[in-house]
């Protein structure tokens, strides 16, 4: 860092902290205005599933990096393992998660 040139890191500090910030606390102010029942809250949570379905199903079936030099028959069974994982204790994201990526690098390790 030049004795200039420090300003300019503390502008994207303040820049991205003010961009993702707002739209938190505007989230938070509104959302606990929200019935937790209502028609706009169900969408808002099916957009949100969609889209990290939609993700997931991307990194599934065109992955890149590492993940695409695993065989499609891994990919599928740790998703398909994970979800039934998932299932299983009562629908707790995190043990699809470490399951999941579990059995993938454990594929990995072993091809």
């Amino acid at each position: 860092m030049t004795d200039h040139g420090w300003w300019i890191y503390l502008v994207i500090i303040v820049a991205g902290w003010l961009a993702t910030d707002i739209w938190r606390w505007l989230g938070v102010l509104v959302g606990n205005r929200l019935d937790e029942e209502s028609e706009a809250l169900h969408l808002v949570r099916a957009v949100a599933t969609a889209l990290v379905m939609a993700v997931t199903s991307k990194l599934v079936f065109f992955p890149t990096g590492t993940l695409a030099d695993s065989p499609l028959w891994l990919r599928l069974g740790a998703l398909g393992v994970g979800f039934a994982a998932f299932l299983l204790t009562g629908q707790r994201v995190i043990v699809c998660v470490v399951v999941s990526i579990s059995l993938l690098i454990a594929g990995l390790a072993f091809l």
